[in-house]
């Protein structure tokens, strides 16, 4: 069982730099991917297709494969996972950490905070955010999720977004950042049992 921790986007730094510590200890084997290139546009285009060529070189395509999908790489996860199926990877699950849900049709990131956000309106660019970063759109999701989802919360902005996870009928998990690899083992086990 792999475990591939996804960063978020634009080369920020994860923010659990340890994800994955435990992970081994209790059965997945973690798989940190990099992904770099999506700083221009298509944004979310350029980090679907790095993400999936460094899983396609990191792991067996037979691999029983958990997404695990960090900050704004959040909305990706349908797009990540379509890109498995299209190389005979199975996934068997994914889990969104700290991050906005996908949702069916065309959305921008934009639309997403709007509707995920409990104020209703986006954050503020973040600095070093390229120009129509939030306004581009994002992959549809259309037949998405096509396995178990789950939702770590460890930063508390997003409670609101996981608790909407929560309504979709998703696992929640929440816990301090030191503790997110001993929860994520066990969450991905869980998901692994629904499969």
């Amino acid at each position: 069982m792999i475990a591939v921790l996804l960063p978020p986007t634009l080369g920020r730094p994860t923010r659990l730099p340890a994800l994955g510590d435990e992970l081994s200890e209790a059965g997945p084997t973690p798989v940190r991917v990099t992904v770099t290139g999506d700083e221009r546009p298509p944004h979310a285009a350029r980090y679907v297709a790095g993400a999936s060529l460094e899983i396609n070189r990191l792991v067996a395509p037979d691999a029983p494969t958990a997404l695990v999908v960090e900050g704004d790489a959040g909305p990706l996860a349908a797009a990540l996972g379509a890109a498995q199926r299209a190389a005979h990877r199975p996934v068997f699950g994914y889990v969104l950490v700290d991050a906005l849900l996908p949702q069916p049709g065309l959305a921008t990131r934009a639309d997403l905070d709007r509707a995920q956000n409990p104020e209703g309106a986006p954050p503020p660019p973040a600095v070093g955010e390229p120009d129509g970063y939030r306004t581009e759109p994002l992959p549809p999701s259309a037949d998405w999720p096509d396995a178990p989802c789950g939702y770590l919360l460890t930063d508390p902005s997003r409670a609101h977004t996981a608790r909407l996870a929560g309504m979709r009928g998703w696992t929640v998990r929440e816990c301090a950042p030191e503790d997110a690899s001993r929860v994520l083992a066990a969450l991905l086990i869980d998901l692994r049992g629904m499969g």
